[in-house]
């Protein structure tokens, strides 16, 4: 048996006639960069994720630089981010001049550990940066409590978390403002580059609509340097059609998740631990094995396919060498990223493959 880690063919194949409609009703009213696709997007995206306003923009990594912007974050400032994720959390910080200081994450949950942040604040320190990663919500209330007692702010990158639900409430809406990814593998991805903004700030909000349109409220009238970061209409087009179906995929993840917890017994392998505070969407499902590697080249001898999320924690990435960090400053994260594999979860796996994958992992030695 062949059990894919991802298969965006086998994702799109029942949407297709959906799909090629919405590229006709775009061609044929033109809107390509913003548009009516855009403005249906952001209203529904904005009612299913249970935020307040939504702005669609390039992509995940633009949305968290047009936070920063909107914010009024730069040179001098300070802010801090997990050292385990997507290395575009940390550009927050640095495509506007501002320094990033990383902290540790919490060993079940693999989001920035909330116990460790009090120490890293200074007077310099302008926002956290929280990820909730693989599809789990950080632990936010104690994060917006330290974040409020200091007047710092709280910026949420969901992009692997649409959905993702903290204490009743979805991600996205919690801190100061949201970023949400919608690259094609995402739980909610378009057919490209895709990204979009929320935020209970109005004002925020309209300073992103304008940054991302180059600066400008009106045509060829620019208030202030602004950027060509616009979500493009196909694209919206895109995730208009597969918006409906989002709920009904993160239900199968959810199972597929209850299956891998509940049948994988190797008791050399450690699952993933679900936070009691929150309800995870599962874009990754992320055991950890000591002999990492070992076990990925049993797991594809035997069909199965997996992946390596993330091997290097940030602050031992090159880019980050200027900081100063070394190995051994972050002991959670560098464990982590030594030990961790994810395993196929996309809502097309069958039943079949989901017990085939269990049934490989407990028999490996």
């Amino acid at each position: 048996m062949k059990v894919p880690f991802i298969d965006l063919k086998r994702a799109h194949e029942p949407l297709k006639e959906e799909l090629l409609a919405a590229f006709a009703n775009t061609l044929n009213h033109g809107g390509f960069c913003l548009g009516p696709d855009v403005d249906t997007f952001e209203q529904g995206f904005a009612e299913v994720q249970g935020v307040a306003g939504c702005v669609g923009v390039g992509s995940g990594t633009e949305a968290l630089h047009l936070i920063a912007l909107a914010m009024g974050i730069g040179p001098g400032d300070e802010v801090i981010v997990p050292a385990f994720t997507f290395i575009a959390s940390a550009w927050f910080a640095q495509y506007v001049g501002a320094k990033v200081v990383f902290a540790d994450i919490d060993p079940k949950t693999f989001t920035i550990d909330p116990n460790g942040i009090e120490d890293l604040i200074t007077e310099k320190t302008k926002a956290i940066v929280v990820t909730h990663l693989f599809g789990q919500a950080a632990d936010m209330e104690p994060i917006v409590s330290i974040a409020s007692e200091h007047g710092i702010k709280v910026v949420e990158d969901a992009a692997q978390a649409h959905l993702a639900q903290y204490r009743g409430r979805t991600v996205g809406d919690i801190g100061d403002a949201g970023a949400f990814s919608f690259y094609p593998t995402k739980n909610l991805g378009a057919l490209g580059e895709g990204g979009a903004v929320t935020s209970r700030d109005a004002d925020l909000l309209e300073k992103i609509k304008v940054l991302r349109a180059h600066g400008s409220k009106e045509r060829y009238l620019n208030h202030f340097v602004g950027y060509n970061n616009r979500l493009e209409g196909l694209q919206a087009a895109s995730l208009n059609v597969k918006l409906p179906h989002l709920r009904g995929k993160t239900v199968r993840r959810q199972k597929i998740a209850r299956c891998y917890l509940g049948g994988i017994d190797n008791p050399s392998i450690s699952l993933p631990v679900p936070a009691r505070y929150g309800e995870s969407v599962y874009h990754m499902f992320t055991i950890q094995h000591a002999e990492r590697d070992r076990l990925k080249a049993y797991l594809a001898d035997e069909g199965i396919g997996s992946d390596i999320v993330y091997p290097y924690p940030l602050h031992l990435q090159p880019c980050f060498n200027f900081l100063g960090y070394k190995e051994g400053d972050f002991p959670v994260a560098e464990t982590l990223a030594k030990n961790c594999l994810s395993l196929p979860i996309v809502p097309e796996l069958t039943d079949e493959e989901v017990n085939y994958v269990i049934e490989k992992l407990n028999a490996f030695e």
